[in-house]
């Protein structure tokens, strides 16, 4: 019996969790592989739970044709279960048994990309988060976990490789010339976890040795064409492999570890149990092709995802709602294994950028949710800033709390004790607190509160007592569903200098030792607290939440010249790097003010002198130089202070440039030239930093609008040896208007159409132009041969970007900009709701500006919210920004 299920999207809520009815034990999958018609069974050993009180067995499946049901060798008839567009309702059935199930799915007409689809020449699969109900009936949540035993079979020639999860056990010829293999993952593992690849691939191998002896084949699989492009990829994978045993103790565990590269694919990559399935934007690189970003990216996925193993595989999530428990873990992995490898400083500086530049604004929007959701309509609108980037901060304030050996002793204890389980962020903390007899209690609401606290700070010196008592006061906005928040636990790090720069100690008051360092961390636990320090000889400039301790705003008054002071002589980098900025954003602030009221604009003499002396200690740290001289973005400005102004923003932004590069232009000219010794391309962080420092300083030279910096601009393209320093020109170049434009772009996709991830790039440097007619070129491009919308790179390279990242022109006050991305969405939610969803988050912040954009924002928003069969994914996230405050 089939019926259907209500088109209104269903809210599910975390207070609602139960466990599952009926547990898997074991599954054994069959698939004869077509694109048009695959056909798969499977078998089921099935039994009831004995901690659930619900009987009834229910299995989870969306666009499938079912064929047939049994149950212990017996087909059901059509009354003996219930069918809806969701799910199979099985409604008597044994304690224990074996389930048989046979569906026929439409791989080449699955343009969601979720479940077993066509991309290019291969078959592949993505079931995270609720993809595998696209390929059988199963229940599919992460709490029921399984031993997975796979058998494909497929034309040789067509898909002459066959992978699935765990170790290759058996294959074969059919009569027929047919092949099969099979595969067997002796771990149990939930279905979001599974993994199926068919297609003709080069395979690059290498191997690695584990700390106990044990030989892993390591394997890469790439379209043919993509073979010279696997090196660095497996390079990383080997760094990671080592650099998880070392600061982690975890082994890998199979015999074989696979990355398989998909041009079509809705994320970056996914972590399948022995065979990760990678965009290919993550995992293709040579020097021709990919930047320093692109391989440095590539190092940091490559290794986020094979943390995963342990962080995510062998411990799993209980459900949904504690994504971050394996996320926001992970990424802190990420991001100390990339800190590690490279600049510490520069990791944090980019960490805390993306944090403050989006998941503040995603904490401050109508999507604000915690880092443990309380509830949603679709999953896939979870996979946030907040979650990951915000669930690792709050994984490195727990590792602040207890040190770096008590963290150790909390992850060793959460592995060993939860191997082979799914659980929550409370059986994490647990782990931690056990393993070093604290309580975390309080800390625990990182997890369920949402919204960014304020911390307000205020100092006062004594000279008579030696003393400077530092006031520290928490308060956290209201939030979607949350209007009142209890005080966070909050790690505090400070240090304090003397007049010349030097470390002040930092005993407190109360204490008979001397504190040994230059940085404390506080634990502000309350609403108000006050800090003594003691012995101090004369009034300190207060280091505050130095390494951005915890992932706060500041509510502080600091002048002009303290922020220069600490600029120049802060002994942390990062704090360092955010006195610049704060320095840069007051700054612009007032040329905003200044653009606003129609007064002339001017810079500040010193803080050209502060940019000058940042420019004379390029030798000692090329990549801290680079960040510093690097201006807020737009974006981030239009947070500051609203209602947002776009356009006195940008009039700002680009003054303060265009008046930096001309008072500096002698030293950006000396030091570009410095900097363009030609060296054979090697990525790592020495050449990296002069790379990055060497464009920053062509970028500025760009903007003084001098003919002769064009010229050296499309001389550095055309000598380049490296996609870096060839991207960075063109980059420069499609914000001037004129024939070396057009021919730039027309020379460099001549020279690169045949390759996807760079044609990416050319999509995307015009579509971050600054030039007025950008969105009629981006229309234009939309259809170009090179661009589709089913393919989420292309997407994310032309919508995304402009949409996202060029605010001059998404803003016109004409409204355009809103149109055009409402029009898209609307298309896209029909192909892959998952990318259309993603995309409105252009609209996140949109009560921020002018009354009239607003408007106009909330016409494209409601003109997308009356949609008929809008997905759950667009629905809920519309929905959400359009409800009241």
């Amino acid at each position: 019996m089939s019926t259907s299920t209500s088109a209104h999207p269903k809210e599910t809520f975390l207070a609602d969790y139960q466990k599952p009815a009926y547990l898997v034990d074991k599954i054994v999958l069959f698939f004869d592989l077509e694109p048009s018609h695959t056909k798969v069974h499977s078998i089921l050993s099935m039994r009831k739970n004995p901690d659930s009180t619900d009987s009834a067995c229910v299995l989870d499946g969306e666009k499938l044709e079912l064929v047939s049901v049994k149950i212990d060798g017996r087909e059901l008839a059509g009354n003996e279960y219930q069918r809806t567009d969701k799910a199979l309702l099985l409604a008597t059935v044994p304690d224990k048994f074996d389930l048989e199930i046979e569906t026929i799915i439409q791989p080449d007409q699955n343009t969601a990309l979720e479940g077993l689809y066509h991309s290019g020449r291969l078959l592949c699969t993505q079931c995270e988060a609720e993809g595998f109900r696209r390929i059988t009936y199963y229940p599919d949540r992460p709490d029921v976990m399984a031993v997975f035993t796979v058998t494909m079979a497929a034309d040789k020639a067509q898909w002459p490789i066959l992978l699935s999860n765990g170790n290759l056990e058996a294959q074969g010829i059919f009569d027929d010339g047919r092949h099969w293999v099979r595969w067997h993952d002796p771990h149990p593992k939930p279905s979001y976890l599974f993994a199926l690849v068919a297609g003709d691939l080069y395979c690059q191998q290498d191997n690695f040795v584990t700390m106990s002896g044990r030989d892993v084949t390591l394997q890469i699989f790439v379209d043919h064409e993509n073979s010279h492009k696997c090196d660095h990829a497996l390079m990383s994978l080997k760094q990671a492999m080592l650099w998880d045993e070392q600061r982690y103790g975890r082994e890998y565990d199979l015999d074989v570890f696979m990355i398989v590269a998909v041009n079509d694919f809705n994320m970056g990559a996914m972590e399948n149990k022995g065979l990760n399935i990678f965009n290919s934007a993550c995992v293709l690189a040579s020097q021709e092709t990919a930047t320093d970003h692109d391989y440095y990216t590539i190092q940091s996925i490559v290794a986020h995802e094979y943390f995963h193993n342990w962080s995510g595989n062998r411990v799993t999530c209980r459900d949904w709602f504690q994504l971050s428990l394996k996320e926001g873990f992970t990424v802190f992995r990420d991001q100390t294994f990339s800190a590690d490898m490279h600049s510490a400083a520069v990791q944090r500086i980019d960490d805390v950028n993306q944090l403050r530049t989006m998941q503040f604004a995603e904490d401050a929007g109508p999507m604000a949710h915690p880092v443990r959701p309380a509830s949603f309509i679709e999953i896939s609108n979870f996979y946030t800033v907040t979650i990951y980037e915000k669930g690792a901060e709050v994984v490195g304030m727990i590792k602040t709390i207890v040190g770096a050996e008590g963290f150790r002793k909390g992850t060793d204890l959460y592995f060993d004790r939860h191997d082979g389980q799914a659980v929550t962020t409370d059986d994490f903390v647990k782990a931690i607190e056990d393993a070093n007899n604290i309580d975390l209690s309080q800390f625990k609401r990182w997890y369920s509160q949402a919204g960014t606290p304020v911390v307000s700070v205020l100092g006062r010196y004594s000279q008579v007592d030696q003393t400077y008592i530092l006031t520290l006061s928490q308060t956290c906005p209201a939030t979607p569903g949350q209007a009142t928040k209890q005080p966070f636990h909050i790690p505090f790090a400070v240090g304090l200098l003397d007049q010349n720069g030097a470390s002040l100690p930092l005993q407190l008051e109360g204490e008979d030792d001397i504190f040994d360092g230059e940085t404390r961390v506080l634990s502000l636990t309350e609403t108000t607290q006050h800090f003594t320090f003691i012995t101090i000889e004369s009034e300190p400039v207060p280091s505050l939440l130095r390494g951005f301790s915890a992932p706060v705003k500041l509510d502080v008054e600091r002048s002009n010249a303290e922020l220069a002071f600490m600029m120049a002589n802060d002994s942390d980098s990062f704090n360092r790097w955010d006195a610049g900025q704060t320095l840069l954003i007051n700054v612009l602030l007032d040329l905003v003010a200044d653009a606003q009221a129609g007064r002339q604009l001017n810079v500040p003499n010193m803080l050209i002198e502060q940019m000058s002396n940042v420019l004379a200690d390029a030798d000692n740290d090329p990549a801290l130089v680079a960040k510093m001289l690097t201006l807020p973005t737009e974006n981030y400005l239009a947070a500051q202070r609203q209602p947002a102004d776009v356009d006195a923003i940008h009039s700002a932004r680009t003054f303060l440039k265009e008046t930096l590069a001309s008072q500096l232009k002698a030293e950006f000219s000396d030091l570009y030239s410095t900097l363009s010794v030609k060296t054979p391309y090697e990525f790592n962080a020495e050449q990296m930093a002069r790379r990055s420092l060497k464009n920053t300083c062509l970028s500025y030279l760009m903007a003084t609008n001098d003919p002769m910096q064009t010229q050296r601009c499309l001389k550095q393209m055309k000598q380049s040896d490296n996609m870096t320093d060839t991207i960075s020109g063109l980059g420069l170049i499609v914000d001037q208007a004129g024939p070396e434009r057009d021919h730039a772009l027309r020379a460099f996709y001549e020279q690169w159409q045949h390759d996807r991830q760079v044609v990416d790039k050319w999509l995307s440097v015009q579509a971050q132009s600054s030039l007025p007619d950008t969105l009629i070129k981006v229309k234009a491009l939309i259809k170009h041969p090179a661009f589709s919308i089913k393919n989420p790179n292309n997407v994310r390279a032309l919508i995304g970007q402009f949409c996202r990242n060029n605010p001059i022109n998404f803003h016109n006050k004409d409204g355009s900009g809103y149109t055009f991305l409402a029009e898209q969405i609307i298309a896209l939610d029909k192909l892959n709701p998952q990318v259309a969803s993603r995309q409105l988050g252009a609209f996140n912040s949109w009560r921020q500006y002018d009354d009239y954009r607003q408007g106009l924002m909330k016409q494209a928003l409601t003109t997308i919210a009356s949609q008929q069969g809008l997905s759950p994914d667009v629905y809920e996230v519309v929905t959400k920004y359009l409800a009241d405050k």
